[in-house]
C-alpha cells in the first residue's frame, strides 16, 4: 500500500511538470495572474530541472527507488495489482530507451525556462518593496 502511495505522488509530480507547463501557457494567453506567481514558477522550473539533471546523470529518481525498495519488502513484484497504483504506474512508466527519456527532459526543460524568461513571473509587492528597501539600502 506505502508503495502506491509513492507511485501517486510520484504521478502526481509529473501532472504537476507536464499540466503546470500547460497552464502556464494557456495562462500567460489567457491572462491568469497565478501562472505569473514566482512561487509557482521556480517550483516548476526546479521540478523539471531535478527531472532532467537525474536523466543527464543517469540517477534513477529517488520516488522509484522508493517504491521498488517498498514492492520488494512487500515480497511483491514491481508492478502494481490495486487499481489507482496500476493505473497511476501505467500513466507515468513506460517502455523507451533511456537516451529518449534524457532528450524528452532536456528538450522539456529548455521549454519550461524559455517560457521563464518569455513570460517571467511577477514579483509580488511584498517582495518588489522588500527589494526597493534593500537596494534603497545598500545603494
Amino acid at each position: 500500500m506505502l508503495a502506491d502511495a509513492v507511485v501517486v505522488i510520484h504521478a502526481t509530480y509529473v501532472v504537476f511538470v507536464v499540466f503546470g507547463f500547460a497552464a502556464i501557457l494557456i495562462g500567460v494567453v489567457l491572462g491568469w495572474e497565478w501562472v505569473r506567481g514566482l512561487c509557482f514558477r521556480l517550483s516548476h522550473l526546479v521540478a523539471i530541472a531535478l527531472v532532467c539533471l537525474e536523466a543527464v546523470l543517469g540517477v534513477m529518481c529517488p520516488l522509484t527507488t522508493l517504491e521498488d525498495s517498498l514492492r520488494a519488502r512487500a515480497g511483491q513484484a514491481r508492478y502494481p495489482g490495486d487499481f489507482v497504483g496500476y493505473w497511476a504506474h501505467r500513466l507515468i512508466f513506460y517502455s523507451a530507451p533511456p537516451w529518449m527519456f534524457t532528450a524528452l527532459y532536456v528538450a522539456f526543460t529548455i521549454l519550461v525556462a524559455a517560457a521563464f524568461w518569455l513570460a517571467p513571473p511577477k514579483w509580488s509587492r511584498r517582495s518588489a518593496h522588500s527589494r526597493r528597501r534593500l537596494i534603497n539600502h545598500n545603494g
